[in-house]
């Protein structure tokens, strides 16, 4: 069984995989359909391994959304021909910095603990 730090560790690795892309703006996620997908699949990773964490480190961490992230998982999986382009896109713009960093508090605590 991996451990939640392990999970934890996917986020980030996938977050860092969109970034790449992100870095290229609005127009060119919009206009390639490798990008877009490249963002649904991360986007899925992320809550595939956010549903994975123990109840524990979830309760430990409120103020991640921990519902909403698991949610859009479920959305892109399950509604694939429903997903709406614009929300992906102001997700990995306007979410994904702040959950990045919320992520990297946590790792560092795990890894080192006071």
């Amino acid at each position: 069984m991996r451990s939640d730090l392990e999970k934890l560790l996917d986020m980030l690795e996938a977050i860092e995989r969109i970034e790449r892309y992100a870095v290229q703006g609005r127009s060119a996620y919009e206009q390639n359909e490798l990008i877009q997908t490249w963002f649904i699949q991360n986007l899925q990773i992320i809550g595939e391994a956010a549903r994975a964490l123990t109840s524990e480190i979830r309760s430990q961490h409120p103020e991640i959304p921990w519902k909403n992230i698991i949610g859009m998982r479920n959305i892109l999986a399950h509604n694939y021909f429903e997903i709406d382009l614009d929300m992906v896109w102001v997700v990995v713009e306007q979410e994904l910095p702040w959950l990045k960093q919320s992520i990297e508090n946590i790792v560092r605590y795990l890894e080192h603990p006071e």
